[in-house]
């Protein structure tokens, strides 16, 4: 059985492999598939994002399950923001580093304590264009005021851990995969697939 994580984000797809390493599924992204998906994520919700993607996908690829997932960064301080803008946060041509820099700007005046955020993941498996299950996982921690770490992507050199008093970048992939948002719903997914699939 085929199962399609609905990315072409490379990192992303190589974080999910390695949680999902151990079910009987082959796992492919979008990368891997001959067709040109291109999902406008017009949600208002991490979860609406999720389903569209999933739905998109299991309406031309029927035979196989399908994972669409959304995450992104809630800063309390500015209302929940960048949330599903993450990727996109400074502007059209955003990227990791510009969207880092943006929230650094947007923080500076901010001290530590009040710089709680949260990583979100909602996951939402399909097939045949139907929801099947839908599954979420959150990681909290705070802003640091300076990037630090070279693993990860994202937003990870900025996103503080007070218990191991390292960003997410500064973690070892391993360690991260242990804890993370992504790693929090995938580990529902990976026990729904296991018992019910």
């Amino acid at each position: 059985m085929r199962l399609i994580i609905a990315t072409k984000n490379e990192s992303k797809t190589e974080e999910i492999k390695n949680i999902l390493s151990d079910v009987s599924f082959e796992i492919v992204s979008l990368d891997d598939l001959s067709d040109e998906f291109e999902i406008d994520e017009d949600g208002n919700t991490f979860y609406e994002n999720a389903k569209k993607k999933a739905l998109t996908v299991s309406q031309v690829h029927s035979n196989d399950y399908v994972v669409g997932e959304d995450s992104g960064l809630c800063v309390q301080h500015l209302q929940e923001a960048p949330g599903i803008y993450s990727k996109r946060y400074s502007g059209k041509d955003s990227t990791d580093s510009k969207n880092n820099l943006k929230l650094l700007n947007q923080l500076k005046e901010v001290s530590s304590e009040n710089r709680i955020a949260k990583f979100i993941c909602w996951l939402v498996l399909a097939k045949k264009g139907k929801e099947i299950a839908r599954f979420q996982g959150e990681l909290k921690g705070l802003i640091h005021n300076k990037l630090e770490g070279a693993n990860g992507f994202g937003y990870d050199p900025l996103f503080f851990l007070p218990e191991f008093n390292k960003t997410t970048a500064q973690l070892e992939p391993k360690q991260k995969n242990k804890i993370s948002h992504r790693y929090r719903a995938f580990i529902k997914l990976k026990k729904f697939l296991t018992e019910n699939i």
